[in-house]
């Protein structure tokens, strides 16, 4: 149970450009909604604890260099989405619960999380507000704070580094965050657009349209990989040349193959593994680091599912590899393909049921976000938003393991946890 005690809009706490910025097409392609965090923190018996005063003086300072996030999502005179930058501020929600922070066992994501912590979101569309804060206080003395930002705004690189800087002012430090970069038209399409690869993430197909939110009905459930079960199943996927294989690629090879066979699909059937790469650092010339944009694409890989779960675990992430290598003129040729097409029409969300999506979080500084009152306990997404949804993060405590969020069907759930457990055993055999 969540008590609402008060709804505050913070602007700008120093005048900011009033002007439109446009927005790339990756913004456009990106789903047209809001994106649900939760960051839980243990209380440390400060009298200052989280104080709402303070979180607000520093989100206004914040918004300064953050001004888009101020905005209003608008609308050109050509009917293209754009931000308007009119500085009318962030919703800020402080909140109460009469729970405790260890009645939420493991964090899963789930819609009563979302609903608990996060601000409820209205329409995603133009004139909509862009960033929704809440601080919940628990009858513990912890607190968690919940964020939603709209997706059209930035990427979650983007979304980090605002928290990162909101976080840095609050505590502060004298030399927070550098500044984001806003400028997007450096992801402008070419005068002639020249697409030179097919897109088949930003295209709508029969088996798409067939199954898409057959799956909504979902579990989530948090399972944690130690250091040392991930070197042994990196040095598995190696195979025998003893290629170098990433934790990313080992860990989702061996998740594929368990979905596959918890799912008991079909052997002849085509399973395919979406996933998103960040291209800041792939493009040439590089985006900045700073980059405060959609600066991910959607990349994948397909398979039989015989192919997946009969092959032995170094050929799966090997075929992994298919989906992690792009560069920049595969990234070019995408936003060439989107300045051709109606935008309104690319899938946006739902996964056939043979489908999975991973997210990865790897290296992001999710668990440095100290607002100056010590570092989260636990920070994740709080919905998952349909089956087949997968994130990967580092996990909270910092000891080289990895937490693997997975959102799969009631039924499948249980089959899966059981038979990826028992191959991460089989390991250490």
């Amino acid at each position: 149970m969540v008590e609402i005690i008060k709804s505050h809009i913070v602007v700008p706490s120093e005048e900011t450009p009033k002007t439109s910025l446009w927005v790339s097409n990756l913004d456009l392609a990106a789903r047209r909604g809001y994106t649900p965090l939760v960051f839980f923190y243990r209380s440390n018996s400060n009298s200052n604890f989280f104080s709402v005063e303070t979180l607000i003086s520093s989100l206004a300072k914040t918004l300064v260099s953050f001004y888009p996030l101020a905005g209003r999502l608008g609308v050109d005179s050509y009917g293209r989405i754009e931000i308007n930058c009119n500085g009318e501020g962030a919703l800020l929600v402080v909140a109460r619960s009469d729970s405790m922070l260890d009645d939420f066992n493991d964090f899963a994501p789930s819609t009563e999380m979302r609903n608990m912590f996060v601000p409820p979101a209205g329409s995603p569309d133009p004139p909509c507000i862009l960033l929704m804060l809440q601080v919940t206080y628990f009858k513990c003395g912890g607190v968690a704070i919940g964020t939603a930002m709209h997706h059209t705004v930035t990427d979650g690189r983007g979304a980090f580094h605002f928290i990162e800087t909101w976080s840095s002012i609050t505590r502060g430090e004298p030399n927070y965050s550098p500044p984001p970069f806003l400028d997007r038209t450096l992801l402008l399409a070419r005068p002639d657009p020249t697409i030179l690869f097919n897109h088949p993430e930003y295209k709508s197909n029969s088996k798409t349209l067939a199954h898409s939110g057959s799956s909504t009905s979902y579990i989530s459930s948090i399972i944690r990989i130690s250091k040392k079960h991930i070197n042994a199943l990196k040095l598995q996927c190696s195979g025998t040349l003893g290629d170098r294989v990433s934790a990313f690629r080992a860990i989702v090879a061996l998740v594929w193959q368990c979905v596959c066979v918890a799912r008991k699909l079909d052997s002849g059937i085509e399973t395919r593994l979406y996933t998103m790469i960040d291209m800041r650092s792939r493009m040439n010339p590089p985006l900045p680091v700073t980059y405060f944009g959609n600066a991910v694409i959607r990349t994948s890989v397909s398979a039989s599912v015989d192919d997946v779960i009969l092959n032995p675990i170094s050929c799966v992430a090997k075929t992994i590899r298919g989906a992690t290598n792009q560069g920049n003129e595969y990234t070019k040729s995408l936003i060439d393909y989107l300045e051709t097409t109606n935008l309104s029409n690319l899938p946006r969300s739902g996964l056939p049921y043979s489908d999975l999506r991973v997210i990865s979080w790897l290296g992001m500084p999710i668990y440095e976000t100290d607002f100056g009152w010590g570092k989260p306990t636990f920070v994740g997404p709080a919905l998952m938003y349909y089956s087949g949804f997968v994130y990967l993060m580092n996990s909270p405590e910092k000891d080289g393991g990895v937490s693997i969020i997975v959102a799969l069907e009631p039924e499948t759930t249980p089959r899966f946890k059981k038979m990826f457990l028992e191959k991460l055993d089989g390991l250490q055999g």
